[in-house]
C-alpha cells in the first residue's frame, strides 16, 4: 500500500488523456485529492461556525465582517516568506507541520466552544490562528501538484484541485448549517480539526522522492530574488493588479452574507452559502463554452458585470428564494473570474519561481479580500447592509478600467489550454 503512496515514475506514467479526470486514476493524487476534499469541507464548516457564532456573540457587523478578514489578513504577514520556504525546503515536511497546526487551533477553538468560554475577541484570534497556518500552507500546497501527478495530467490535477475546492463550497456550508443548528459551532470547530487527519495520513505516507534537494542559501535571498522578478515581469503586474481591483471590490458579498441571512438562521446561512458553491461548479462547468466566445479579457469582464448585479440584489432581497438564486449566480460568475486570474497566477512565471508568484498572487488576492472585509463592515456599521452591497457593485464596476490597460490576454495560449480542461 505505501508503494501507491510513491510519487509517478516517468516510465510508469498512463498513457495521454484528453479527459479532465484522468488524474483520479493516479493512486497518488487520487489519495490526496480526496482527503483535500475532506478538509475542504472541513474549511468551510469553520468558516460557516465561525460567521455564524460571531452572530450570536454580537449584533456589530464590524465584528462580523472582521471574522473573515481575521481569516485573510495573515497573508499581509506571512504569505511571502511562506512562498520563499516552500521553494527551499522538503515540502512534506512543511506541510505537515502546517496541518498539525491548523488541527490544533481548530480543535481548541472547538473545545473553548463548547464549555462556553468564547468571546468575540477571542474568535478573532483563533480565526487568525487558523488562517495563519492556511496561509503559510497554501504555496507549499500549490506547487506540490506536479509531483503528485504525471506530466501529462498536471493541467488536468489542476483543474480538479480547483473542482475539490468547489465540491466543498458547495456541500460543506450546508453539512455546516445543519451541524450547527442541531448542535453548536463548537462541533463544527471539531469536526474541522479532524477533518485535517485525512491530509496528514498522505502526507506521513508519501513517499517524495528528493527531486532537486533542499535549495542553499538564506530565506531573505529567495524572497528578494523573487520581489525582484515581480518588479520586472510586465504580465505579473497585469495579473497583480487585476486581482487586486477585483478582490477588494468583491468581499463584501461573503463577509456580510451572514448579517443578510441572519433571518433563516444557520442551515439557512449554509445554504445560501452551498447555493454560491453550487453555481461555482456550474460555472465552473461552462467555462470551456464560455472561452469558445469570449476572450479572457472578455470574459472576466463580463463575469465582474455579472458579480456587481448580483452583490447590489443581494443586499436588496429579503426573499429567502431569491437570495438563493443571486447566490447561484454570483458563485457561476465568481469561478468565471477566480479560475481565470488563478490559471494566469499559476502561467506568469517559470517553474523555478512558481511557489513564489503563487504566494505573491494569494497575497494580492486574499490581502484584498481581508482589507474590503473590514472595510465594507465598517461602512455598513454606520450606512447599513443595502447601501455596502450598492458601494461594492460600484467599485466592482469602476474596476474595469484596469482591464484596458492591463491585460490578462497577454498569457491567452497559456489560459486557454488550462481552462479548456476544467
Amino acid at each position: 500500500m505505501a508503494d501507491s503512496l510513491r510519487a509517478p515514475q516517468s516510465s510508469l506514467s498512463p498513457p495521454v488523456s484528453n479527459s479532465a479526470l484522468s488524474p483520479l486514476r493516479e493512486p497518488l493524487f487520487r489519495s490526496l485529492w480526496i482527503a483535500a476534499v475532506i478538509s475542504y469541507i472541513g474549511k468551510w464548516m469553520q468558516m460557516v461556525g465561525a460567521a455564524w457564532l460571531m452572530t450570536q456573540l454580537t449584533t456589530s457587523p464590524f465584528m462580523v465582517g472582521l471574522v473573515q478578514a481575521a481569516m485573510m489578513l495573515p497573508v499581509f504577514l506571512v504569505i511571502l516568506p511562506a512562498g520563499a520556504l516552500a521553494d527551499m525546503v522538503d515540502r512534506r515536511r512543511f506541510l505537515l507541520v502546517t496541518q498539525a497546526w491548523m488541527v490544533a487551533a481548530a480543535a481548541l477553538l472547538g473545545i473553548l466552544t463548547l464549555l462556553g468560554h468564547v468571546t468575540p475577541w477571542l474568535l478573532v484570534v483563533f480565526t487568525f490562528l487558523l488562517g495563519l497556518g492556511a496561509v503559510v500552507n497554501d504555496p507549499a500546497w500549490q506547487a506540490i501538484t506536479p509531483e503528485v501527478a504525471s506530466p501529462q495530467n498536471h493541467a488536468s490535477a489542476v483543474a480538479l484541485n480547483s473542482a475539490a475546492f468547489n465540491v466543498a463550497r458547495a456541500v460543506g456550508p450546508a453539512i455546516g448549517g445543519f451541524v450547527i443548528a442541531a448542535t453548536n459551532s463548537g462541533v463544527a470547530f471539531l469536526m474541522n480539526s479532524a477533518g485535517f487527519f485525512g491530509v496528514i495520513l498522505f502526507l506521513y505516507r508519501w513517499k517524495r522522492p528528493n527531486l532537486e534537494g533542499t535549495k542553499a542559501g538564506r530565506l531573505s535571498e529567495s524572497l528578494w530574488a523573487g520581489l525582484r522578478y515581480v518588479r520586472s515581469a510586465t504580465f505579473v503586474h497585469c495579473v497583480l493588479i487585476r486581482t487586486a481591483a477585483f478582490s477588494v471590490a468583491a468581499s463584501s458579498l461573503l463577509a456580510l452574507l451572514p448579517i443578510i441571512a441572519r433571518p433563516f438562521g444557520a442551515s439557512g446561512y449554509g445554504l445560501l452559502l452551498g447555493f454560491f458553491g453550487l453555481g461555482a461548479l456550474a460555472g465552473a462547468g461552462l467555462l470551456p463554452l464560455f472561452r469558445t466566445r469570449l476572450s479572457v479579457d472578455g470574459l472576466v469582464a463580463a463575469a465582474i458585470i455579472f458579480f456587481a448585479f448580483a452583490t447590489f440584489a443581494a443586499g436588496r432581497t429579503r426573499s429567502f428564494g431569491w437570495l438563493a438564486v443571486i447566490l447561484f449566480a454570483g458563485g457561476m460568475a465568481w469561478i468565471g473570474i477566480v479560475a481565470c486570474l488563478n490559471v494566469a497566477a499559476q502561467t506568469m512565471t517559470p517553474s523555478w519561481m512558481r511557489a513564489r508568484a503563487i504566494s505573491m498572487y494569494l497575497l494580492v488576492l486574499q490581502g484584498g479580500m481581508a482589507l474590503g472585509s473590514a472595510g465594507w463592515g465598517a461602512l455598513a456599521t454606520k450606512f447599513g447592509v443595502p447601501t455596502t452591497m450598492l458601494c461594492s457593485a460600484v467599485a466592482l464596476i469602476a474596476g474595469l478600467a484596469t482591464v484596458r490597460r492591463f491585460r490578462l490576454t497577454v498569457g491567452e495560449p497559456e489560459l486557454a489550454h488550462s481552462i479548456s480542461t476544467d
